[in-house]
């Protein structure tokens, strides 16, 4: 079976095109299609995000979309400095993976040299049978000012994200150490809400 993730993101795609492999599910992406529509993510969290970006998408090509968005939650700083679902977009431009560890290691200097952060995700899946939604959030780990020399392309902020469990950059983790922080069970129920609703 084909299914559509409306995502540019290479890590979003690399977290879960093997997993749905192993199930027969082949993860189609924007890149695989000759078209790219302009959607304008405007809703007011995660959840509304994915799923203006699954319809569009689905109504588009009738193929089964799944789409997902974030919000960053940042415990130190006032609710009209929350970066939410405007993680990416700064003052109205769309940063890229070096402009955002820039940006949020600007941010961190100007809070103390270090900030407590929290992801909200939501996923949203869109077929025949309609919509089908999911959230979890991710909070065990604060921001620093000084970026680790390792990239992730999609999810450059894992580049100045510290988990205090280990007192080590997200991208030093090992393998151990990321399944004794239960992330494998989280991408479970992800990869549960997916097969159960595809």
């Amino acid at each position: 079976m084909k299914v559509l993730f409306a995502t540019t993101n290479p890590a979003k795609v690399k977290r879960y095109r093997e997993e749905l492999k192993n199930r027969n599910i082949e993860l189609l992406t924007i890149k695989d299609l000759d078209f790219d529509l302009k959607v304008e993510e405007n809703g007011k969290d995660a959840l509304e995000n994915a799923s203006i970006k699954a319809k569009a998408y689905y109504d588009k090509t009738h193929i089964t979309t799944i789409a997902t968005d974030n919000n960053l939650f940042i415990e130190e700083l006032p609710k009209e400095k929350q970066p939410g679902v405007y993680v990416r977009r700064v003052n109205g431009k769309r940063l890229t993976d070096e402009e955002m560890i820039e940006y949020y290691t600007k941010l961190v200097q100007e809070n103390g040299g270090k900030l407590t952060a929290r992801w909200v995700y939501g996923m949203v899946i869109y077929n025949e049978k309609g919509k089908k939604e999911y959230t979890w959030s991710k909070d065990h780990f604060y921001f620093v000012d000084k970026p680790c020399d390792k990239r992730n392309p999609g999810y450059p902020l894992d580049s100045i994200s510290i988990i205090p469990e280990f007192n080590k950059y997200m991208l030093d983790l090992t393998e151990e150490e990321k399944r004794k922080l239960d992330n494998s069970k989280k991408d479970e129920g992800v990869i549960n809400f997916l097969i159960n609703n595809i």
